[in-house]
């Protein structure tokens, strides 16, 4: 591959990643594998800002997609890799098994169904259980139950430390990140000394002075990858996002749903209000997933339909112990699949659109489909094969945790790091921040900070720690800390509003606590 080879020691990229969400980021890692020379660009400033950390973090079984469809297609296979990514990224992934709950034999041909397509899709195990076994396996299961949907293979992740373990990894094996860029041009360029074969300029804003040359461009934008195509005169598709909101409640309630706990699905709610362990043990109830333009409901009402959906699987979880609430938007698609393509209007771009639910779970699968895409055209181009990258490493070192015996959670006179406890709800210490911080891809922020430690994610919300992981953050990276940023440049650390009366009083009309309307708030 003498072409491409030549063009890298040019300074000219060989594949230019737009986007540095999962997919964007399970691409380049998956490319990292090849002697290529990859580049990912994205406007936020730190990797998974956007649909990749508003998740619910369910790694699904693979029953539900429509056989026949691509998401079917790479939703069992995603799954399916999982086990094998965590043990050599150490993100953190635990199989947990779902339930998809029918409370009347209406409901009942719905299971059928979901059985029966679920097989055509490969995914093993499946079957029909009884309310004695449903209520054996979940003891704070609503009683009404009929039936229920089990599939052992569904699972849980981080989402955001997922996607972050992939870009470090990414950023091992020599992949280019250059976050902060965002796109806003993409021009075609026709042979030349540089690009015997042709590639693309890519632009960022007159204040980056930036520009990219590349052979091959994985369009991985998510809401916005109908504007990279349309940059091209390639947009053959359009985004329609669905918004979804979520309600995090304290590790207490964890007990509630051992599993995934899912109602039967129709066409209004898709999937439905879920009720969910996350990975590190707090109960998740959500999301909705609605048109905003479309839907007149205020906030409080979106969440207090999703507490009342929620009781309908699981009616004695306490809402007084919520902790905050937070939304995401889904790159749904006018096709109404996923896109995973080579543009046929647009030789070399490679579409990769529409990546909604369960775009989390289908993103390694992705990732190789987007690599035998790629294969085929350096074929086509080059009359060549990828090359390997030998020096290949698939191992990602896990961030540091709090070690040694005498660690007891101290959070008075610390002597080491190890034993500073700065985050006293997740007992985050000092070394494990400063390990965030210097990584690939370190964290410059203290929701960079939040994503990699947990600092931040407890019932306080950062009420107690974001100040000193502020500080912290000054101090490594020799700024001001009146330069720490929240979420980069732009965002605030001002102190947070104070709750209301009236917050207060609807809050306890609907019983969820003040600690929620404070963090959402802050958020």
């Amino acid at each position: 591959m003498q072409d491409i080879e030549d063009l890298r020691r040019r300074d000219t990229f060989d594949v230019v990643v737009i986007g540095a969400g999962v997919i964007g980021c399970s691409i380049a890692r998956a490319l990292s594998r090849f002697s290529l020379r990859v580049a990912v660009l994205d406007k936020a400033d730190d990797v998974a800002a956007g649909a990749s950390k508003a998740n619910s973090g369910i790694i699904h079984g693979g029953y539900d997609e429509t056989n026949g469809t691509l998401k079917a297609r790479v939703a069992h296979w995603g799954n399916s890799m999982f086990a094998g990514l965590d043990k050599d990224l150490s993100f953190g992934f635990r199989v947990t098994g779902s339930l998809v709950l029918a409370f009347s034999e209406e409901e009942v041909p719905e299971l059928e169904r979901l059985l029966q397509n679920g097989i055509k899709n490969g995914v093993k195990d499946l079957r029909i259980i009884g309310r004695d076994e449903i209520i054996r396996l979940e003891p704070y299961i609503n009683p009404n139950v009929v039936k229920a949907l089990h599939c052992p293979h569904t699972g849980i992740t981080s989402p955001y430390e997922y996607t972050i373990a992939l870009a470090e990894n990414a950023v091992q094996n020599g992949v280019e990140f250059h976050l902060g860029s965002e796109v806003t041009d993409i021009q075609r360029l026709d042979p030349s000394p540089k690009l015997p074969k042709g590639g693309f300029l890519v632009r960022t804003p007159l204040d980056q002075h930036q520009e990219y040359t590349t052979r091959y461009i994985i369009n991985a934008a998510g809401l916005y990858s109908d504007k990279i195509a349309a940059m091209l005169g390639a947009a053959d598709f359009s985004i329609l996002p669905r918004k979804g909101e979520y309600i995090i409640l304290d590790k207490s309630q964890a007990k509630f749903a051992s599993r995934v706990l899912f109602p039967v699905p129709n066409a209004t709610r898709g999937k439905g209000i879920l009720v969910s362990q996350t990975f590190h043990g707090n109960l998740l109830l959500g999301p909705t997933s609605r048109d905003v333009n479309e839907d007149p409901r205020t906030n409080n009402q979106i969440l207090g339909d999703i507490l009342g959906s929620a009781r309908m699987s699981v009616p004695s979880f306490d809402p007084t112990k919520a902790i905050t609430s937070y939304s995401g938007l889904r790159a749904k698609c006018s096709r109404k699949d996923f896109i995973i393509e080579e543009s046929p209007k647009c030789p070399g771009l490679v579409n990769v659109a529409g990546i909604d639910s369960p775009g989390l779970t289908s993103s390694p699968a992705v990732a190789e489909l987007v690599v035998t895409i790629l294969e085929a055209m350096v074929t086509r181009d080059f009359h060549q094969k990828l090359t390997i990258n030998e020096w290949f490493n698939p191992v990602r070192p896990p961030i540091i945790f709090k070690k040694g015996p005498n660690y007891k959670g101290q959070i008075d006179h610390p002597t080491t790091p190890a034993l500073n406890i700065i985050c006293r709800c997740e007992a985050v210490s000092e070394a494990e921040i400063i390990d965030a911080v210097h990584r690939p891809l370190g964290a410059h922020s203290t929701d960079a900070v939040k994503k990699r430690t947990r600092a931040g994610m407890g019932h306080c919300q950062g009420t107690f720690c974001e100040p000193r992981v502020a500080q912290l953050l000054s101090r490594e990276l020799h700024i001001p800390v009146t330069q720490v940023q929240r979420r980069g440049v732009g965002s605030s650390l001002l102190p947070h509003k104070r709750v209301t009366e009236e917050d207060r009083a609807l809050l306890e009309r609907l019983s969820i606590g003040e600690k929620s309307v404070v963090s959402r708030v802050k958020l």
